[in-house]
């Protein structure tokens, strides 16, 4: 036999047995269900009461199920997915087109969105303050820096998702002013406001309609604001509170959609806490939080006639 073809049988060999090294390494085995197992995730901060509510009752009711919940700014949740740190997250925005694309070309991987109920952005004030109502218009000069006030306008992150809300409300890349800016977390603006009579906080409904006890004292120091849209075609001049109607009916204008993006790619413990949260309890968590929940739960009434007289 030439020493080439020698060479050439060495060669396909080798190619056959790497071959077949790679058909035998087993895949990798996930030991989770619908209802059991671990699940790292990560929530944006500026709705974490709401989170925590959904996953107190998804593990209560499946004791053999751990999701890890991770709380961080959104620009920090959006790159734990991107690195595949986590696989499922809780958002207040879907992912874009660009990073859709990264997670299917990183692992292969499908990214399911879906939303599961609206949250309202709130403005509160000191209740020292004769400040009752607002309007979408001065708050946009407020965030755009042209209203004349040395008033301190606090939120929360400046990575969050809510501060990216409010520049694209206000259509500003930055806040400049010094009046403006931004603490470390939602429970700091709360008690911000709470102390200095002439501040105002913008935050999420969920931290001040039912806080916790840490910071409950802070939350009854403040007021929230009713809005007007000016530019509203059905009541440009009338104010709304925020609450579970005036979302549904979209009377109450500063209010985002919350998300969960799944990006797991297979039937687990991912699959199966979005299916709760999207879920008949999962909505009702949300309809008793005093947010709007996607799906309005039916409420069955039984009528039962009593024909004795």
């Amino acid at each position: 036999m030439s020493r080439s073809i020698k060479v050439f049988s060495l060669c396909f060999i080798l190619f056959v047995a790497v071959a077949a090294c790679k058909r035998t390494v087993p895949a990798k085995n996930y030991n989770d269900t619908y209802t059991s197992g671990t699940l790292p995730l990560v929530a944006d901060e500026s709705f974490a009461p709401i989170v925590d509510q959904e996953l107190y009752i998804f593990k209560n009711d499946n004791p053999n199920a751990h999701p890890e919940a991770t709380f961080r700014s959104e620009n920090d949740a959006v790159r734990m997915l991107m690195n595949d740190s986590v696989r499922f997250a809780f958002l207040s925005r879907p992912l874009t087109a660009d990073e859709v694309n990264l997670v299917k070309q990183r692992k292969n991987l499908t990214v399911v969105t879906r939303e599961f109920a609206m949250d309202a952005v709130v403005v509160i004030v000191n209740e020292a303050s004769t400040d009752t109502a607002t309007s979408v218009g001065e708050i946009k000069k407020m965030l755009q820096g042209q209203a004349k006030t040395d008033r301190s306008v606090v939120f929360d992150n400046p990575n969050s998702g809510l501060v990216r809300y409010l520049k694209s409300f206000a259509g500003v890349s930055d806040f400049k002013e010094k009046n403006i800016y931004a603490l470390k977390s939602n429970k700091e603006v709360i008690n911000y406001v709470s102390q200095h009579p002439e501040a105002i906080g913008i935050t999420s409904f969920s931290w001040v309609d039912d806080p916790d006890a840490d910071y409950a004292d802070a939350v009854k120091k403040v007021r929230i604001l009713s809005v007007k849209n000016e530019e509203s075609k059905t009541a440009p001049n009338k104010y709304f509170r925020p609450s579970q109607t005036t979302l549904y009916l979209k009377q109450y204008p500063l209010q985002r959609s919350l998300y969960v993006v799944n990006c797991t790619g297979r039937k687990g413990l991912g699959t199966g806490l979005e299916l709760f949260v999207e879920g008949d309890k999962g909505q009702r968590i949300i309809l008793r939080s005093g947010l709007l929940p996607t799906i309005i739960p039916e409420r069955n009434i039984m009528i039962h006639s009593n024909n004795k007289f």
